[in-house]
């Protein structure tokens, strides 16, 4: 059973916008914290913004002012809003869940598959 399933990637040209989509399944939906990773080709899987069950979202530098991460509970859906995208942003976007970040750290413990986000000049 799929419990993270991501949707919405594709290609964009630079200073475009896409909308990721994550359906969670209804125990993973739960999870202290919901989120989004990003992994370039030939670069570490990285951190890109987490959102708690408490409403408090972070993000990193790469992403602060350009992307917004938001829950709809009804729906069980995390999204990434992405503006002003970049050709550095190209990646596979990863959606996450796990327990709350601890001492600034998070460590999620559930994966979804992946959607590629490619953005062109």
């Amino acid at each position: 059973q799929v419990q993270l399933a991501e949707s919405g990637g594709g290609s964009v040209q630079a200073g475009g916008s896409l909308k990721l989509s994550c359906a969670a399944s209804a125990f993973i939906f739960g999870s202290c914290a919901l989120g989004w990773y990003r992994q370039a080709p030939g670069k570490e899987r990285e951190l890109v913004s987490t959102l708690s069950m408490y409403g408090i979202a972070s993000y990193e530098d790469s992403a602060k002012g350009r992307f917004t991460i938001s829950r709809d509970n009804a729906k069980r859906t995390l999204y990434l809003q992405m503006n002003s995208l970049k050709i550095e942003d190209t990646a596979v976007y990863y959606c996450a869940a796990g327990p709350c970040p601890s001492r600034g750290k998070w460590t999620p413990n559930s994966w979804g598959q992946g959607t590629q986000v490619t953005v062109s000049s």
